[in-house]
This record gives structure tokens, C-alpha cells and sequence, in this order.
């Protein structure tokens, strides 16, 4: 399990081969999926779940000023490099 922080404005690829078997839950601000096809779709809130896997989803954004936070969390634990957004590890 691991959070990502996304700065006001921010955004986030998501790549299909590092983020299949991910969940995420939004843990502070809002996120909003970008589609495929390059389309804004939803905007979640605080507590909203959501999965990656079959969505067609390619990038997460921060729509809005303050730091938005989604806790991610994977059957199976991997390292994975991120240059654009730092990716705080969560542990309990």
C-alpha cells in the first residue's frame, strides 16, 4: 500500500502494465479520471474507491488547488518508479 499525492493541478499517466491490479481510494481533495481518449470523465471526492483495471483510464488529475491524496493499494507488493509525482510509501 502507497499514497500518492497529487499537487493542485497535477497530473499522473497511469500505466496499464504498473497500475492493473491497483484500487485506489481517495483519501483527501478530489480526483479526476482521464479517459482514453484524452476525455475528462469523473471527478471523485474524499472516500470514493475506484479500480484501474478495464477502465480505460490514463492518467489521474488533481482538478483542483490543494494536494489531493489517494491511498493505492495492490494484491502484491513491487516497486515502482514514478519521475512526475512522488509517491509517499504507507506503512502500518
Amino acid at each position: 500500500m502507497w499514497t500518492l499525492a497529487l499537487r493542485g493541478g497535477a497530473r499522473v499517466a497511469v500505466v496499464a502494465a504498473e497500475w492493473y491490479d491497483a484500487f485506489g481510494v481517495v483519501t483527501r481533495g478530489r480526483v479526476q479520471l482521464e479517459l482514453r481518449d484524452g476525455e475528462p470523465g469523473p471527478v471523485l471526492g474524499r472516500d470514493a474507491g475506484f479500480w484501474l483495471r478495464g477502465t480505460g483510464v490514463r492518467a489521474l488529475r488533481n482538478p483542483g488547488r490543494r494536494t489531493a491524496r489517494v491511498r493505492i493499494v495492490t494484491p502484491r507488493a513491487r516497486t515502482v518508479t514514478c519521475q512526475s509525482t512522488p509517491r509517499t510509501p504507507v506503512t502500518e
